[in-house]
C-alpha cells in the first residue's frame, strides 16, 4: 500500500535556525516521495552509485541549474565537495597562497577562524576589523593596506553570528577576492566575475550539512599548491574530475539540486531578493520601534538572512526564548559566543513565519510591560 505524502498532515514549526536550517517543504516532500525509488531505479539516491547514469544526470543538472541561477561565467568551475566551510579555511591558502601572504578582513567569528587557519600556511595580514564594536558593523574597505605581494583578499560576506553583510565589496586593488558566502548564498543575485573564488557550506540556505560548493576561476586551478597539500584538498583535482574524484556527498548534492529547481520555479534570485527584503523589513521595522527588543547591528550593514536582537536582560532573553519555543518559533537562541536572540530568515522561511514571529514578539512585549 502506498501513501501519498500530500495526504499526511505534519506539525511543522517555524525554524529560525542559523544552520542546519529550514528547507523548502516542497523539496522535502519530493525527496520523501523518492526515498525508496528514485525515478524507477528501484533504489534511493542514498544507495545509488555516484558513477551511475541516474546520478550523473542528478549532478550535471544541479550544476547547470546553479550556473543558470547565478549566471556563472564559462571560465569558472563549479565544485561540489565534502565537508563544511571550516574545511575550506585551510584549502584556500593551500591552493591560493602562492607568495605565502594574504589579506583578511575580520568581521566575525568565521572570518577570525579562517584568518587563524591561514596563519598556519603563511603570513595572514589583518586588513580591517570590526572587533572593536563586537562585529556589529562592516569596516570601511575603500582603501585597505593591500601590498603587491598579497595573493588574495578574504572576506566572510554575510556574518551568521553577528548579522552583518557586505553590501559593497571591498576594493582589493586588483587582488583576487575570496568570499565565504555560506549564509547568504542564493539569497540574491551576485556578480561572480567580481570574485576569484566564492564558496558556501550549503547547510545555511541550500541543503543538508556536509556539502560544500566552490565556484572558482579556471586560471586559479593549478598544480602549484603549497607543499604537503593533500590530494583531496586540491581544487584542480576535483575540477579535472567534475567533482567525482572520489565519492561526493551524493544525497546532499541531490537535495541542493532540488533547491536550485525550486528557486528557478519561483522566479530566480531577483524574486528571492525581493521576498527576502520584504521579510527582513517586517522584522527590522518592529525592532526599530520596539521598546523591549533591540537590533544589534548598524542599520546600513544589516543582513537579510540573520537578524540578532536582545532585550538587554539575560533572564528576559531566556524567558522569551522559552516562550517562543513553546509557541512553535524554534531555534531563536543566539550563538553561544554572543547570547541574546537571532532569527535566521533564509529563503525557505515563509513570510507568514516572520509576520507571526513579530506578532508574538509584540504580544510578549505588551505582557512584559504590564
Amino acid at each position: 500500500m502506498f501513501i501519498q505524502l500530500e495526504e499526511i498532515k505534519v506539525a511543522r514549526v517555524y525554524n529560525f535556525s542559523a544552520g542546519p536550517a529550514v528547507l523548502p517543504e516542497e523539496v522535502l516532500r519530493e525527496a520523501a516521495e523518492e526515498m525508496l525509488d528514485y525515478k524507477g531505479t528501484g533504489m534511493s539516491v542514498m544507495e545509488m552509485s555516484h558513477r551511475s547514469k541516474a546520478y550523473d544526470t542528478i549532478i550535471k543538472e544541479a550544476e547547470a541549474d546553479l550556473r543558470t541561477l547565478l549566471n556563472i561565467p564559462d571560465n569558472y568551475k563549479v565544485l561540489f565537495l565534502q565537508g563544511g566551510a571550516s574545511l575550506i579555511f585551510a584549502s584556500v591558502p593551500m591552493n591560493l597562497m602562492k607568495n605565502r601572504k594574504a589579506g583578511y578582513i575580520l568581521t566575525g567569528q568565521w572570518a577570525k577562524k579562517a584568518f587563524a587557519e591561514a596563519k598556519i600556511y603563511g603570513e595572514a595580514v589583518e586588513l580591517a576589523s570590526s572587533a572593536d564594536q563586537t562585529f556589529s558593523y562592516i569596516p570601511d574597505c575603500s582603501d585597505l593596506p593591500i601590498t603587491d605581494d598579497m595573493d588574495y583578499v578574504y572576506i566572510c560576506e554575510n556574518n551568521t553570528i553577528y548579522g552583518t553583510k557586505f553590501h559593497k565589496l571591498p576594493d582589493t586593488k586588483g587582488k583576487i577576492l575570496v568570499s565565504d558566502v555560506s549564509s547568504c548564498f542564493l539569497s540574491e543575485p551576485m556578480d561572480i566575475s567580481k570574485y576569484g573564488m566564492v564558496y558556501a557550506g550549503v547547510q545555511k540556505n541550500v541543503g543538508p550539512a556536509g556539502t560544500q560548493i566552490v565556484i572558482i576561476r579556471e586560471d586559479l586551478l593549478t598544480d602549484d599548491v603549497l607543499p604537503g597539500t593533500p590530494t583531496m584538498m586540491k581544487y584542480k583535482v576535483h575540477a579535472d574530475n567534475d567533482s567525482l574524484y572520489n565519492t561526493p556527498p551524493c544525497y546532499g548534492i541531490y537535495i541542493c539540486g532540488k533547491v536550485f529547481k525550486w528557486l528557478l520555479k519561483n522566479g530566480g534570485l531577483e524574486a528571492m531578493k525581493a521576498l527576502n527584503e520584504k521579510k527582513a523589513k517586517i522584522l527590522y521595522d518592529f525592532l526599530d520601534e520596539s521598546k523591549l527588543f533591540k537590533g544589534t547591528v548598524r542599520k546600513e550593514d544589516r543582513s537579510l538572512m540573520n537578524v540578532p536582537f536582545v532585550t538587554g536582560n539575560e533572564e528576559l532573553d531566556a524567558k522569551f526564548i522559552k516562550a517562543a519555543t513553546e509557541a512553535g518559533f524554534v531555534n531563536l537562541k543566539g550563538h553561544r559566543t554572543v547570547g541574546g536572540m537571532r532569527a535566521s530568515i533564509y529563503n525557505a522561511m515563509p513570510i507568514e513565519g516572520v509576520e507571526k514571529l513579530v506578532a508574538f514578539m509584540r504580544e510578549f512585549e505588551e505582557k512584559t510591560e504590564k
